[in-house]
């Protein structure tokens, strides 16, 4: 299904702006869809796709060459965070990490005040965004790590539940094929 979306092995061979990767970049578990490879993407690109808020795609791509998953499927999973759910994201690590540090809720200004309240004051600003910032880093920690964790074990399930419901559907068109042959022509 995605093999042809993928570029052919030759392309990324000749391409000038990989070159740099050397032979690293010709490991068959890169670009292969396999079980244990695809897992590794996913949990690559589920990570690095909560951690970091810019670059993701380069650090993802980065660490599957070092932890030989899929490149393609780490690339495509740091798409879990994207314009539609950085908001939602970030609150959360906000209040996870607020809650396992016991930091203290921010003060909320008024919708007037608190510009001028940070424009007013750089170590104002510095004191608000240290205040939000630690618990924000210990929250997109633990998020990443539990769907890193959560990411390799599912796309190991789904793999194993798909390859069990193939099995299963070739066994019974095996036994359908045998119950047929073994009837008599006349019968129905």
């Amino acid at each position: 299904m995605f093999r042809r979306f993928l570029p052919s092995h030759d392309a990324i061979r000749q391409s000038r702006l990989l070159r740099w990767l050397g032979p690293r970049l010709h490991d068959p578990l890169l670009w292969h869809i396999n079980r244990r490879a695809v897992a590794r993407g996913v949990a690559v690109g589920a990570f690095f796709g909560l951690m970091i808020p810019v670059a993701q795609i380069p650090a993802a791509a980065l660490a599957s060459l070092v932890l030989r998953g899929n490149l393609w499927i780490a690339a495509v999973s740091t798409l879990v965070s994207n314009p539609l759910t950085y908001g939602p994201i970030y609150y959360f690590a906000y209040r996870l990490g607020a809650d396992v540090i016991g930091a203290p809720a921010p003060l909320v200004h008024d919708r007037v005040e608190a510009p001028v309240a940070m424009l007013d004051s750089l170590a104002q600003a510095w004191h608000w965004i240290t205040g939000i910032g630690q618990p924000l880093l210990v929250g997109m920690a633990i998020m990443a790590v539990a769907a890193a964790v959560l990411g390799y074990w599912g796309a190991q399930l789904f793999w194993r539940i798909r390859i069990m419901s193939r099995r299963r559907h070739q066994r019974r068109t095996r036994q359908l094929k045998a119950a047929r042959a073994s009837r008599p022509l006349g019968s129905t």
